[in-house]
């Protein structure tokens, strides 16, 4: 008995320890580091405009109006499958192959939308334009997608399209390290810089 009591007593006091330590200690220790090293991305990349949270670089966005379409004025993001589109509670791709008829289908519908929005041939679209990613939350698209949509934002803003390409252009981002992936356009920084061109 005084042996069963003695032991109880060791596993208590070290489930206590052990809860302090790691469940309390460990959690503030990586908490406070992650704060001071790195600040911006502890806190999840958040884009500011006017001191104001209008998403995270890291989480794709829908830029459309009411009725779920697709405001002719922004950048447009690549097709997300999470959820109803960039539902961060659903992240996932569609799990669907490339000889599933469902997915050849739904490329085929999003290229003539795609191909329709932009006033381009279906044969220019690139294959992020109809493709969603792995997590439906990608928040970047390739240069040639947003090249492809300057004509069309160029006019709906009443913008010189030089000027458009030059701000694409001005936030292609170049592959980690210089050669890990490819080049990319963060639809958010871009449809923020937008905004900022034309006021």
């Amino acid at each position: 008995m005084r042996t069963n009591l003695r032991t109880a007593g060791v596993a208590l006091r070290a489930m206590l320890v052990l809860t302090v330590v790691l469940g309390l200690g460990y959690p503030l220790v990586v908490t406070a580091a992650g704060q001071l090293a790195f600040p911006e991305q502890a806190n999840g990349s958040p884009v500011v405009v006017d001191g104001e949270t209008v998403g995270s670089e890291l989480l794709g966005q829908s830029f459309t109006d009411d009725s779920g379409g697709p405001l002719p004025e922004y950048f447009q993001p690549r097709p997300s499958a999470a959820g109803n589109g960039y539902d961060g509670g659903a992240s996932s791709g569609s799990n669907l192959g490339p000889e599933n008829a469902d997915l050849i289908a739904a490329i085929e519908e999003r290229r003539a939308q795609v191909a329709q929005f932009n006033g381009v041939g279906v044969d220019e679209i690139p294959a992020d334009a109809v493709t969603a990613s792995a997590s439906g939350l990608d928040p970047h698209i390739s240069p040639e997608y947003a090249e492809l949509q300057v004509e069309r934002i160029a006019a709906a803003r009443g913008l010189e399209p030089g000027s458009l390409q030059d701000l694409v252009a001005a936030n292609v981002q170049s592959p980690d390290l210089g050669y890990l992936g490819e080049p990319t356009v963060n639809v958010l920084r871009l449809n923020v810089a937008l905004d900022e061109m034309s006021e």
